[in-house]
């Protein structure tokens, strides 16, 4: 009869032998999960859940006479904000435990890094689709964010509104943000996303955060910055660079186009080779000029 002692079985569950078993049933958990994932009907998803998204409504126009409340409780209008810069518009609900800040830390990341200054060249407006939330609210959230943000150039720049549910909603509605009220959770069902508008009140770009923690491309963000702005925010090499990329609203991000980046070279080769013929022909001209000179 084959029987194992406590020390053989203690010593074959912490060996290589144990180690592989672990690894083995891990692995198998891991493939019955997602094989139970996959074979969910999509009707078991929550039923709150099946309002809630991001619809993209590229070049709408959003109702810039819509009026709320900024943070000093003064009643303001969206165009109030549009004037002739782009606006970064978020939309969150202030008192939200978790995906709301995670999405304002997302945005304020992304002011620390961009070359464009928030006030100067663009305005952030972050917006509550609470119509329960109040200004001083508002002030509270706003002013903890830029004490994080540490830095007084931009604090003209990011701005915390409140509305009514018919300003409130008629904004979310614009700009294809669903969000419903969860009852049960007693917290607001949203997602998270960060929406580019054009002076005129267009939209003009949809981003998504990156990664679980809600953060956002700088990169991406700055290009959208400054196709919004139609050419008048950033540098020449801000332009060059974006006309190498081309917006894929799919996936919320930029992306290379080839053919873009081979006429840049192509254009960049043309010149190079005009410039070295005029400057080998003026050289020429020069020892022209030098023998005659000489009677040779």
């Amino acid at each position: 009869m084959f029987v194992l002692n406590r020390q053989k079985v203690v010593s074959i569950l912490t060996g290589k032998i144990g180690f592989q078993i672990f690894a083995f049933g891990l692995l198998f958990f891991a493939f019955a999960f997602c094989l139970q994932a996959k074979a969910q009907p999509a009707g078991m998803r929550p039923p709150v859940l099946k309002d809630v998204g991001v619809d993209q409504l590229l070049n709408s126009q959003v109702p810039l006479d819509l009026e709320f409340k900024d943070e000093t409780g003064r009643t303001v209008k969206l165009q109030d904000y549009a004037g002739d810069k782009p606006i970064i518009l978020s939309l969150v609900y202030y008192n939200c435990p978790q995906l709301c800040s995670l999405t304002l830390n997302g945005l304020m990341n992304v002011l620390k890094t961009l070359p464009m200054k928030a006030g100067k060249d663009f305005i952030s407006l972050t917006v509550s689709f609470d119509p329960k939330e109040t200004p001083e609210l508002a002030a509270e959230k706003r002013n903890a964010y830029l004490q994080k943000l540490a830095n007084p150039e931009l604090n003209d720049g990011w701005h915390f509104l409140t509305g009514d549910e018919k300003s409130t909603l008629a904004l979310a509605k614009s700009v294809g943000f669903r969000f419903v009220w969860d009852p049960v959770s007693k917290q607001y069902a949203h997602s998270s996303a960060l929406i580019i508008i054009t002076p005129q009140g267009k939209i003009s770009r949809y981003f998504y955060p990156s990664d679980v923690l809600s953060n956002f491309e700088p990169r991406d963000i700055r290009f959208g910055v400054v196709d919004a702005s139609a050419g008048k925010v950033g540098s020449l090499a801000d332009q060059v660079i974006l006309y190498c990329y081309q917006y894929d609203p799919n996936r919320g991000t930029y992306g290379l186009v080839l053919m873009r980046i081979m006429r840049v070279f192509a254009v960049i080769t043309i010149i190079t080779l005009a410039a070295l013929i005029l400057f080998l022909r003026h050289k020429t001209k020069q020892k022209e000029a030098a023998w005659a000179a000489r009677g040779l």
